[in-house]
C-alpha cells in the first residue's frame, strides 16, 4: 500500500520515508501543499501523513480542499503546532488523527496501521481468507496454519489484494499500490511477483480476470 507523506523538514521526511518503508509501505514525498494536492488529485493512497506549516499552501487549506472534493483518504497530521486549537482545527476540517513533533517513530507507524485497518473496517491486524491469514503488523503469512515465507514485494502485493478479496484490481493499480514514483518498475515486475505468489500459495489462490486484472479468493 502507498502512502503520501507531505513534510518540508528535510530531516523528518526522510526518517519517517524510511522507516515507513521498512514496514512494507511505499511512499510518495511531496515538500509543499501544491505537490500534495497534485499528488492526491492524480492517484489513490492509503493514507496521507499531513504537516500544517507546508510552503505554497498549508496543510489545513489543503485538507478542507480534499473533504471538499470528497477525497476521504485518512489523514494523519504530523505537526509541531501543539495548540489544542490546532488540533480541533484539524479534526473538524476531516483529519482521522493528530501527532505531534517529536514524535516516536514506533507510535507513528501504529497510529498508520491503525487508520488503515479502520478505513477498511477492520478492527485486528490480521486479514483472513478462509486458510489463508496474514498479519501486515507481524509481515507473517500462514496458510492451513503453515508459515509462507514471502519477499517484501510478494507481502506487499499479497496484502493490496488481500484488503479487498474478490475485487478485481488492475496491473496498474496494483503497480501504483506498491511502487513509489521514485522505483524502477520493470514492465512484467507485477506478473514476477504474482507467478511467485501462485508457486508458494498454490495457482487457485491468485486469479487472473483476463482484460481486467487479478484477485485473491478462496479456492474452489
Amino acid at each position: 500500500m502507498k502512502i503520501l507523506l507531505a513534510e518540508d523538514d528535510p530531516m523528518i521526511g526522510a526518517s519517517v520515508e524510511q522507516a515507513l518503508r521498512r514496514e512494507s509501505y511505499a511512499v510518495d514525498w511531496v515538500r509543499d501543499g501544491l505537490e500534495a494536492e497534485l499528488a492526491l488529485d492524480s492517484g489513490a493512497y492509503a493514507l496521507l501523513l499531513l504537516d500544517l506549516g507546508l510552503p505554497r499552501q498549508d496543510g489545513l487549506t489543503l485538507l478542507k480542499k480534499q473533504r471538499q472534493k470528497d477525497n476521504m483518504t485518512p489523514v494523519l497530521i504530523v505537526t509541531a503546532r501543539d495548540a489544542v486549537a490546532d488540533r480541533v482545527a484539524g479534526l473538524n476540517l476531516g483529519a482521522d488523527d493528530y501527532l505531534v513533533k517529536p514524535f516516536d517513530l514506533h507510535e507513528l507507524i501504529a497510529r498508520v496501521r491503525a487508520l488503515i485497518r479502520r478505513h477498511a473496517g477492520r478492527a485486528q491486524p490480521e486479514m483472513h481468507l478462509g486458510a489463508l491469514v496474514m498479519n501486515p503488523l507481524s509481515h507473517e503469512v500462514s496458510l492451513d496454519g503453515q508459515p509462507i515465507a514471502l519477499s517484501h514485494r510478494e507481502f506487499t502485493l499479497l496484502e493490496c489484494l488481500m484488503e479487498s478479496p474478490g475485487a478485481v484490481l488492475s496491473k496498474e493499480q496494483l503497480e501504483a499500490s506498491i511502487y513509489g514514483w521514485d522505483e524502477e518498475v520493470s514492465s512484467n515486475a507485477i506478473e514476477v511477483h504474482l507467478h511467485n505468489l501462485r508457486r508458494k500459495l498454490g495457482s487457485e489462490w491468485i486469479r487472473n480476470v483476463r482484460g481486467v486484472g487479478y484477485k485473491v479468493a478462496e479456492p474452489q
